[in-house]
């Protein structure tokens, strides 16, 4: 097809989208083609709304909005996370909002971990985010062990990403605990959860997974796959707001654990201010908080969360896939032919791509810097990936085929040579 064909199916595709509705409860900046939801998700209204309300709380209820405000801040984190558990396949009690995405895997990670004999070895990937291996390597070293001999980090054949056969080979009678991401941040690769999980009790090693790119983009089973662990961030597709609250997981099979980072705010909430200096931890998975919530950054959630309940995540998943189906074919037509040379990343099959396109060129830094003066908003990630993330709620067909429109002008017109070849602090 070439590109106006495209341009006409996107407009019968947006015109037959059940999701269509949604995009005007979104604020998008204005003249801009957004396609960053994958690192910050758009402004809705019902989380403008839900933060406006907790707000009026403050002003009106002061202290008293502990117990007084609608909902009540003092169960807030329980309350979030019972509403987010529906997302990822999970039962009410085993989610709960608590922290930041790195806190809550310090927290859980050095719960899992518990090495032991021969066991002592954690294993995890050398595509992963930074902070999860920062996180890691940190677990080890607080027991005196070397990351250079107990961090096993599963390599990649081709840069980009992972294939499941060469995990499982690396779980092995050394391997104490295994963090995965289930979709990987540059490529888009979903990972098969549900087999590692199997392969991993079959070995009795515990697994945890790092959900942040996958969590309202990705339909999961946390609980049927035997998931033993998660976390994820919600500013991502949960919309959220940036600093969102964070969300964790931990299956019910592991409610008596201690956590190994204890707070207050995990303490049974009956008698939280009782103010024993005994930590009693809640009976599930809220035990695993540490401070006070955030209510401020918690309040958007409580209007965003409730897109994704009236919508349903199988809506939201199929549009996806519809979407980076629908881009991906764009770019193997009118875009990968020279001069313009754009392949991807991702994985085809739909089982095994997650909510975002890993656009590769070799000047993929200046090319995002040339769409974004166009007033289009991807993001870069080194040495060579444009990431574009297509959100069911906000984003359109239309707004697809333009951003093809714009990289064939780009590279037409050798637009990116004006722009320099070093990244700024944020990409």
């Amino acid at each position: 097809m070439a590109l106006e064909d495209f341009r006409k199916e996107a407009r019968r595709l947006d015109r037959a989208d059940p999701l269509k509705e949604y995009r005007r409860l979104f604020f998008t900046p204005p003249g801009t083609v957004y396609l960053d939801g994958n690192s910050l998700g758009l402004l809705s209204r019902d989380a403008r709304a839900s933060l406006g309300k907790v707000l009026g709380s403050w002003k009106t209820l002061a202290v008293r909005g502990w117990l007084e405000a609608d909902p009540p801040w003092f169960h807030l984190a329980e309350r979030l996370g019972a509403r987010c558990a529906a997302l990822v396949g999970a039962d009410p009690d085993e989610v709960v909002l608590s922290g930041t995405t790195t806190v809550n895997i310090h927290a859980l990670v050095n719960t899992f971990y518990r090495p032991s004999g021969a066991r002592t070895k954690i294993v995890a990937d050398e595509l992963d985010f930074p902070t999860d291996i920062y996180a890691l390597k940190s677990a080890l070293r607080l027991r005196g062990l070397d990351p250079a001999e107990h961090l096993v980090l599963v390599r990649s054949r081709d840069g980009r990403t992972l294939d499941e056969r060469d995990i499982v080979r690396a779980f092995d009678d050394t391997t104490a605990l295994v963090f995965l991401p289930s979709v990987l941040y540059r490529s888009g690769q979903l990972l098969d959860m549900e087999l590692l999980a199997r392969e991993a009790r079959a070995r009795g090693i515990p697994i945890g997974f790092d959900c942040s790119h996958s969590a309202g983009a990705v339909s999961h089973e946390l609980d049927r796959w035997g998931v033993d662990f998660a976390v994820w961030c919600g500013y991502k597709y949960l919309n959220g707001g940036p600093g969102a609250t964070a969300f964790l997981y931990v299956n019910r099979r592991h409610f008596g654990a201690e956590p190994a980072l204890a707070g207050w705010f995990g303490s049974v909430k009956d008698r939280q201010f009782d103010m024993s200096l005994d930590f009693e931890p809640a009976p599930d998975a809220g035990r695993w908080q540490i401070s006070s919530p955030s209510i401020l950054n918690a309040a958007p959630l409580i209007g965003s969360l409730a897109l994704f309940e009236n919508a349903g995540m199988a809506a939201v998943r199929e549009k996806s896939l519809k979407m980076t189906r629908f881009l991906m074919d764009l770019v193997d037509g009118p875009l990968a032919a020279e001069p313009y040379g754009f392949t991807i990343a991702t994985p085809r099959e739909d089982a095994r791509r997650g909510g975002h396109v890993a656009l590769v060129h070799p000047e993929a830094l200046r090319i995002a810097e040339a769409l974004r003066a166009r007033k289009v908003i991807p993001d870069f990630r080194p040495p060579d990936i444009i990431r574009v993330a297509p959100v069911a709620f906000y984003n359109t067909y239309a707004e697809l085929w333009e951003l093809g429109r714009h990289l064939r002008e780009i590279v037409d017109g050798r637009e990116f040579e004006r722009f320099e070849t070093a990244r700024k602090a944020i990409s």
